[in-house]
C-alpha cells in the first residue's frame, strides 16, 4: 500500500470527521454526515491495520474512530432512576449479602475492644507505657471531652468525613490481601482500648462512653461493613464458588465493593455530622445517645429491608386460570344422537331385511 497517497485521498474526510467531533451542536444534515464520515473511517482503520506497518497513523485513527463513537453514542449520565436504584436495591442488597462477614467483624472488634478498655484500666502501668501518665491525666481531665469542640463544627465534620472514607477504602482495596484489613482494624480497637481503660481508670467512664456512642454506633458499623466486605472479597479469591473462576469470583466480589465504598461515602457524612454537631452539644446525654442510636437503628432497619427485598425478590403469583365457557346440558344430551346418526356403519345391502333372504 502506498501509505502517502492513501492519506491524501482520504485525509480531508477524516480532518472533517475531526472537526465534527469537536462541534458542540450539530444539525440533521451535519448528524448525518458524521454517521458516514464515521463508518468510513472505522472501515479505512482496519484496511491500515491490515496493510500498513505505520503505527502513529492506526494509533490517530483509532482515537479519531473512538471519539466520533462516543460523539454519536453519547456519555452516559447518571439519572434519578439510576441514583435511585443504587439507594434502594444496589447498596443495601451488596451490604446485606455480605452481612455475616461485618457482623463477624463488629463481634470481634467489640470484644477486642472491651477486652484492651478492662485491660488498661485494671493496669494503669500499660497506659502510662503507651502514652505517658501526664498524657493519660490529661486525656481524663479535659483532652477526651476538648477533642469533640477543638474546631469549628462544619470543619471538624469535614475532616471526620475523610478521614473515615480513607479508612474504609483501604479496607476494602486491600481487603484481597486480608493483613492489611486486620491491622487497620487492630490499631482502631486499640485506639478505642487504650484511651477507653484510662477514662475508665480515672472513673470518667461516664463521660467516656456518653461522647463515643453518639457517632460511634454508625462510624464503627461502616468500618465494619467495609473491612467484612474486603475480606469477603480476599475468600473469592481463596475459595471461589464451583460455578466461577477464581478470577471471576473476585471480580463479582469486587464489583459488590465499589456499591459498598460509594454508599458509605454517605453514612460517613451522616456520621461526621452526628460526631460535629450532636456529640459535642450541650444536652443530656440521654438525647444525644438516643439520636446516635436512632440513625444507627435507621441504617439498619434501611440494610435489613431493603437489602432483603433486594436479594430476595418476591416471586410472581400466577395468574388464575380462567373460568370454562359455561356448559350447555340440552347440548350434550342431543349430542349422541347426532354423532349416531352421523357416524352409522352401513351394514350393507342385505342390512334390515331380517330373514328375507
Amino acid at each position: 500500500m502506498d501509505l502517502d497517497a492513501y492519506v491524501a485521498e482520504h485525509g480531508g474526510q477524516w480532518r472533517r470527521l475531526e472537526q465534527l467531533c469537536r462541534r458542540r451542536h450539530l444539525d440533521a444534515a451535519e448528524i448525518d454526515e458524521l454517521v458516514a464520515l464515521y463508518q468510513r473511517t472505522a472501515t479505512q482503520l482496519s484496511t491500515l491495520r491490515s496493510r500498513s506497518p505505520d503505527p502513529a497513523l492506526v494509533s490517530q485513527l483509532s482515537h479519531l474512530v473512538l471519539r466520533a463513537r462516543a460523539r454519536l453514542t453519547g456519555r452516559p449520565r447518571a439519572s434519578v432512576a439510576t441514583v435511585t436504584r443504587f439507594l434502594l436495591v444496589g447498596f443495601p442488597g451488596a451490604v446485606y449479602r455480605a452481612w455475616p462477614w461485618w457482623c463477624g467483624v463488629a463481634s470481634g472488634f467489640t470484644l477486642l475492644s472491651f477486652f484492651l478498655i478492662w485491660f488498661v484500666a485494671g493496669n494503669p502501668d500499660t497506659a502510662a507505657a503507651f502514652i505517658g501518665e501526664d498524657a493519660a491525666a490529661d486525656l481524663a481531665e479535659s483532652g477526651f471531652a476538648g477533642y469533640y469542640t477543638e474546631s469549628s463544627a462544619p470543619t471538624f465534620a469535614f475532616h471526620l468525613w475523610t478521614h473515615n472514607a480513607w479508612v474504609a477504602a483501604q479496607c476494602l482495596a486491600a481487603g484481597v490481601l486480608i493483613v492489611p484489613v486486620l491491622y487497620l482494624l487492630w490499631q482502631n480497637a486499640l485506639n478505642i482500648g487504650v484511651v477507653g481503660g484510662v477514662m475508665v481508670s480515672y472513673d470518667r467512664a461516664d463521660v467516656f462512653f456518653g461522647l463515643i456512642t453518639p457517632h460511634g454506633l454508625l462510624e464503627l458499623t461502616g468500618v465494619f461493613v467495609a473491612a467484612g466486605v474486603g475480606l469477603r472479597t480476599a475468600w473469592a479469591w481463596i475459595a471461589p464458588p464451583v460455578d466461577l473462576t477464581r478470577g471471576q469470583a473476585v471480580a463479582r466480589a469486587g464489583r459488590s465493593a465499589i456499591l459498598v465504598a460509594l454508599g458509605l461515602v454517605g453514612l460517613f457524612a451522616v456520621s461526621a455530622l452526628v460526631e460535629a454537631f450532636v456529640t459535642p452539644a450541650p444536652v443530656p446525654v440521654a438525647l444525644r445517645v438516643g439520636i446516635g442510636a436512632g440513625v444507627w437503628l435507621a441504617f439498619l432497619a434501611y440494610v435489613l429491608v431493603l437489602g432483603h427485598q433486594a436479594t430476595h425478590p418476591p416471586t410472581p403469583t400466577p395468574e388464575p386460570a380462567s373460568d370454562p365457557d359455561p356448559v350447555d346440558h340440552e347440548v350434550i344430551a342431543a349430542t349422541p344422537e347426532v354423532a349416531s346418526d352421523d357416524f352409522m356403519i352401513n351394514p350393507g345391502p342385505g342390512a334390515g331385511r331380517g330373514g328375507q333372504s
